[in-house]
């Protein structure tokens, strides 16, 4: 049994991909996702299948961090419904002059937009789900 927890760090746009890639079609409660204003940091808790191995129905529960985040716009969230799960679809990004715009796209035409000067993720795996 493979006991691997991976840890990718991106700092532009192939590594955004790569994350991207890798946390498409994970599921996130509305209550695991939190953005710390003081701290600037945006954190996501998803429970993701490990595509960057074989083991094809291998689960692992995984934190998504973005870093240095400026401001955080959210539409077709309901914040309420903290036990509402979100699928992931995917990461992309937008370039605007010295800002980027972080899109995190979700199922049923949902998104979370961050705000950043610059490009700073971090996605590492927690435990694996048995």
């Amino acid at each position: 049994m493979n006991k691997y927890l991976a840890k990718i760090i991106a700092n532009d746009h192939e590594g955004l991909q790569m994350i991207s890639a890798c946390i498409s079609g994970a599921k996130v409660k509305v209550a695991e996702i939190k953005y710390l204003v003081s701290n600037k940091v945006f954190l996501l808790s998803v429970e993701r299948i490990k595509v960057e191995t074989s083991q094809v129905n291998k689960k692992v529960n995984s934190i998504c961090r973005f870093d240095f985040i400026d401001m955080v716009k959210s539409k077709n969230i309901d914040q309420s419904n903290q036990e509402r799960v979100l699928e992931i679809l995917g990461i992309d990004y937008l370039k605007n002059n010295n800002v980027y715009e972080i899109n995190l796209i979700f199922n049923n035409n949902a998104y979370i937009v961050l705000t950043t000067e610059t490009i700073e993720a971090i996605l590492e795996d927690q435990s694996e789900i048995k």
